[in-house]
């Protein structure tokens, strides 16, 4: 198996001391790597920290750290996020004190760094209150991202969630209507009321939407293809889906 590079922007630190140190400091991290079959009282003590803190690890073979540094890594890596994530468990309750009518964002396991900035950016110009993307299989929060975002990583909040379902029932428990757009739907997105308290999921362009979303939805819905092409393209697709929550919502 081949595994490409990170790009040369990418904030990375590795060694077991120097990630414990970090994690200590309170460094945001996107992910860590750990190399599968680490022991030793270090590893131990790297494991409790990384679990106590909340932070998403992968355990991988060394030949995939290797790819991204051959220093002396002790078999772990981490990159450093962007953001400071947000918890929307305390985002959603102050909305609604303020008067608000929660927009949130969903990305269901969207992997494409610029598509994810893309996506940030026109969030942020729609007014949307914060983004939910998955502790593992999503887009790294880094400086392409940031780049891509044209800055509105650092305005929009964006919160991880270890299940996206459990996610979604809180989100619906506090008066969100949950709609997912798939080409799958047969109801047009346009048919749905987005004055209401509203979250918005849109998945990977590969797999699309997860069942287990799709099945906790109020509604699915899709955007009107004339053309010979299937689909758009996930950022462009999230583009016209909240530029008609702005629409009714003015």
């Amino acid at each position: 198996m081949q595994y490409s590079k990170p790009s040369e922007k990418t904030d990375f630190i590795f060694g077991i001391h120097a990630v414990l140190e970090a994690i200590k400091a309170g460094k945001e991290f996107d992910k860590v790597l750990v190399k599968r079959g680490l022991q030793g009282e270090l590893s131990h003590e790297l494991y409790a920290a990384l679990k106590d803190a909340g932070i998403p690890f992968q355990l991988v073979p060394v030949e995939k750290i290797n790819t991204i540094s051959t220093k002396n890594h002790q078999g772990v890596i981490a990159f450093i996020s962007q953001v400071i994530y947000q918890n929307i468990e305390k985002i959603i309750p102050l909305l609604f004190e303020e008067g608000k009518i929660p927009l949130i964002l969903i990305l269901d396991h969207i992997t494409d760094v610029r598509n994810f900035g893309a996506i940030v950016r026109t969030a942020e110009c729609a007014g949307v209150h914060a983004i939910i993307i998955p502790d593992k299989g999503s887009a790294q929060v880094n400086a392409d991202a940031v780049k891509t975002s044209a800055g509105a990583l650092h305005l929009m909040p964006i919160c991880r969630s270890a299940n996206l379902r459990l996610t979604a029932q809180f989100l619906n428990q506090s008066g969100l209507q949950i709609i997912s757009a798939t080409e799958k739907a047969n109801d047009y997105y346009y048919s749905t009321d987005f004055t209401l308290p509203t979250c918005i999921v849109m998945g990977a362009e590969d797999t699309g939407i997860s069942n287990e979303l799709i099945k906790l939805s109020d509604k699915i819905v899709r955007i009107p293809i004339i053309g010979k092409i299937d689909s758009l393209n996930v950022s462009v697709a999230a583009g016209v889906m909240l530029y008609e929550v702005t629409r009714q919502r003015m």
